[in-house]
C-alpha cells in the first residue's frame, strides 16, 4: 500500500472514530480505537478539541490513556492543560501507568506544586519510582533513563533467567538486553535475548554473558549518551553511578527524542532564535523569542555602519566602491556560515577531537585560500570588463580573496574556541558569524581602497 493510500485510510479511520465518539457508541469506538498503533492513537487524540477529549476520558481507562501519552507529541506547555482537563485521580492513575521516564517528562512540564499534588495521590510504588528520577538534573542520563528493566545474576542458569524474563517482561520497557548484576547490584555483564534463546537451559549465565559492558554515567550529558548509542548501534544502554551500581537503562526511543531535541536546539541557535517557533503560536510569542537576538544583531550591524562611515572620505573620492559592498559582505557571510556548519557538525557528532581540530583548521584555511583565490580572479576579470579599470578589478578581487580566506577561518575558529571555553558552539550562529564577517570584510575592503587610492580613477 502506497503512502497516499495509507494516508487516505488513516483519514477515513479518524473520521469514523470521531463519529463514534460524538455519537457515544463506546463499544464500537473502543473496538476500533484500541487496535490502532500508539502513534495513530496519539495523533487522533491531539487533534480533538477539549469537549471531545473529555468524552474520550469516559471511554478509556487511565492505563489506555497512558499508552497514548507515552507517544504523544505536543508543545511542552500543552501538557498542563491536558492534565487539568482530567479528574485529578484519573490523571494520577494515568501517570502511574506510564513508564517512569515518560511520566517524568510530563511532570517536568508542570509547576512543582502541580507535580507534587499528582505524586501525592498516585500509587506509592509508582510515585517513589518517579520521585527518584525527578531528582536527576535535566538533560543528563539520569533524567532520561527508566528503572523498568530486567536484571539477573551470573550464577543463575539460562532456565531460571528465562523464568524471570517471562515473569517481568510485561513491566519492562525492553527485553532485548538482560543485565547481569552481582550481590551488591553492581553491573558485571549483559546477555542478549538471542543468547538466552539459543543457549541450553542448564548453561550458566556467567558462561554466555558479555562482561565488557558499555555504560553511561548517571550524570553524563544526554547528547553524549546519544552519540554512544549511535556508535554502538545499541537498543538500550545501562546507566550506572560512580560505584558502577546499575540504576536504570536508556532505550533507543528516548535517544531518538534526544537527537530530535538537540537538533532542534542547535537549529534554533544557528538561526539566532531562542527556540524554533511552533506554527500554531501567535505572533507576539514568536516576536518575544526573536527580539533579544535581533536587538543584539542590530547593534552589531550599527557597528558595521559606523565602520563604513569612517571611510566616508574614500567613498566620496571613488563612489563606485559602494557598488561592491554587498558583494564582498555577502560572500564573507556565505563562506563563514559554510565553515561554521562544518565545525559545529564535527563537534556535535564527535568527529572533531583534540587532534582533528588542527586538521579542521588547516583544511578550512586551505579551502579559504582556494575559494578566495578562484573567486578573486573571477571578480577581477568581471569588474575589469564591466568598468574598464584594472586597478578597481584588482582591488575588488584582492578584497574577495582576503575576505573569503579570513571569513572561512573565522567560521571554523569561533565554534572551536567556544567549545574550548565550554560554551555551546551553536551559539556562534549564522547571523552572528555573518555580522562578524561583515565587519571584517568592510575593514579589508576599505583598508585596501584607502591604501591604493592613488591608483583608482
Amino acid at each position: 500500500m502506497g503512502r497516499s493510500e495509507q494516508k487516505e485510510l488513516r483519514e477515513e479511520t479518524e473520521q469514523r472514530l470521531l463519529e463514534l465518539l460524538i455519537e457515544e457508541k463506546i463499544e464500537e469506538f473502543r473496538e476500533e480505537f484500541l487496535v490502532l498503533h500508539s502513534y495513530d492513537q496519539a495523533k487522533f487524540y491531539a487533534e480533538l478539541d477539549e469537549n471531545q477529549r473529555l468524552q474520550l476520558y469516559r471511554f478509556l481507562s487511565p492505563s489506555e490513556v497512558a499508552y497514548i501519552f507515552e507517544t504523544l507529541e505536543v508543545p511542552e506547555e500543552d501538557y498542563q492543560q491536558l492534565l487539568a482537563e482530567m479528574h485529578p485521580s484519573f490523571a494520577a492513575d494515568m501517570l502511574s501507568h506510564m513508564y517512569a521516564d515518560d511520566a517524568v517528562d510530563v511532570l517536568n512540564e508542570l509547576d512543582k506544586e502541580q507535580a507534587a499534588s499528582y505524586l501525592t495521590i498516585m500509587d506509592d510504588e509508582a510515585a517513589q519510582e518517579i520521585k527518584e528520577l525527578l531528582h536527576y538534573e535535566e538533560y543528563t542520563a539520569g533524567s532520561i533513563m527508566t528503572t523498568e528493566f530486567i536484571s539477573i545474576q551470573a550464577n543463575q542458569t539460562v532456565r531460571s533467567a528465562m523464568r524471570i524474563l517471562k515473569r517481568e517482561a510485561l513491566e519492562a520497557e525492553t527485553i532485548y538486553y538482560v543485565y547481569v548484576i552481582d550481590d551488591e547490584k553492581k553491573l558485571v555483564g549483559v546477555v542478549s535475548l538471542r543468547d538466552l534463546i539459543v543457549s541450553d537451559d542448564e548453561t550458566m549465565i556467567s558462561d554466555i554473558m558479555y562482561d565488557r559492558v558499555v555504560s553511561a554515567s548517571v550524570a553524563q550529558d544526554q547528547e553524549e549518551v546519544a552519540q554512544t548509542m549511535r556508535d554502538y548501534n545499541f537498543l538500550a544502554l545501562p546507566v550506572v553511578d560512580f560505584q558502577n551500581h546499575l540504576l536504570g537503562i536508556i532505550t533507543v526511543d528516548d535517544v531518538i527524542d534526544v537527537i530530535d531535541e538537540e537538533a532542534s536546539d542547535d537549529y534554533s541557535k544557528l538561526a539566532a532564535i531562542s527556540d524554533v517557533d511552533a506554527v500554531d503560536k501567535g505572533p507576539f510569542n514568536a516576536a518575544r523569542k526573536r527580539l533579544p537576538w535581533l536587538i543584539i544583531l542590530l547593534f552589531l550591524g550599527m557597528l558595521t555602519a559606523s565602520l563604513i562611515g569612517r571611510f566616508e572620505e574614500t567613498l566620496n573620492k571613488v563612489a563606485i566602491l559602494a557598488v561592491f559592498i554587498p558583494l564582498i559582505a555577502g560572500m564573507a557571510g556565505n563562506t563563514g556560515t559554510q565553515a561554521l556548519a562544518v565545525a559545529i557538525r564535527g563537534l556535535a557528532t564527535g568527529e572533531v577531537g583534540n587532534e582533528s581540530k588542527w586538521k579542521l583548521i588547516a583544511r578550512e584555511a586551505g579551502t579559504g585560500l582556494i575559494t578566495g583565490g578562484t573567486c578573486g580572479i573571477l571578480v577581477t576579470g568581471v569588474v575589469y570588463i564591466w568598468h574598464g579599470d584594472v586597478f578597481l578589478g584588482l582591488l575588488v578581487g584582492a578584497s574577495i580573496f582576503a575576505t573569503l580566506t579570513v571569513a572561512t577561518l573565522a567560521g571554523s575558529l569561533v565554534p572551536l574556541i567556544m567549545h574550548r571555553l565550554n560554551i555551546d558552539p551553536a551559539v556562534a550562529s549564522g547571523p552572528f558569524i555573518t555580522t562578524i564577517n561583515d565587519i571584517i570584510s568592510i575593514l579589508i575592503y576599505f583598508g585596501l581602497a584607502t591604501l591604493f587610492m592613488s591608483y583608482l580613477q
